[in-house]
């Protein structure tokens, strides 16, 4: 039996950070919480093959990341493609919430920023509140 969109749950997440060390520990925290966790490549250009491979429920990605494209341009090609998709945008620079803001393309997505440095407790009530959010809209139709 297909889960409906009431029941859909954030099991699987998707983590594209190229800094090793935080990326094991988002990986290691999610999974103590439940989660289960693809580590994707660290190169912003191969996101979307990564995506299409495993299908997460979420990604989590960093902005600013090795290879001729940043987290954001990421985002957008997983977003242009899977327009639903959850995405998690971690990023030192402030100045990114304005850039997101300011392009029209970002507008109806599912989008959230933490700022670094991610408090853990933060990085997984993120996840629920855009889960919550998610289950809240869908049994508006």
């Amino acid at each position: 039996m297909p889960i409906s969109r009431q029941q859909k749950q954030i099991h699987k997440v998707m983590i594209v950070e190229d800094e090793l060390d935080i990326l094991l520990l988002y990986k290691d925290f999610l999974r103590s919480k439940g989660y289960s966790v693809i580590v994707s490549s660290t190169f912003a250009d191969e996101v979307l093959i990564d995506y299409e491979k495993y299908m997460p429920d979420i990604v989590i990605i960093d902005y600013k990341l090795p290879g001729r494209k940043n987290g954001l341009q990421a985002t957008r090609e997983i977003l242009d493609k899977y327009s639903f998709t959850p995405i998690l945008l971690v990023t030192a620079f402030e100045s990114v919430k304005e850039e997101l803001s300011e392009d029209e393309f970002f507008s109806d997505k599912k989008i959230q920023i933490l700022i670094k440095p991610v408090k853990l407790a933060r990085l997984v009530e993120t996840i629920q509140n855009i889960n919550n959010e998610y289950n809240l809209k869908s049994t508006m139709f």
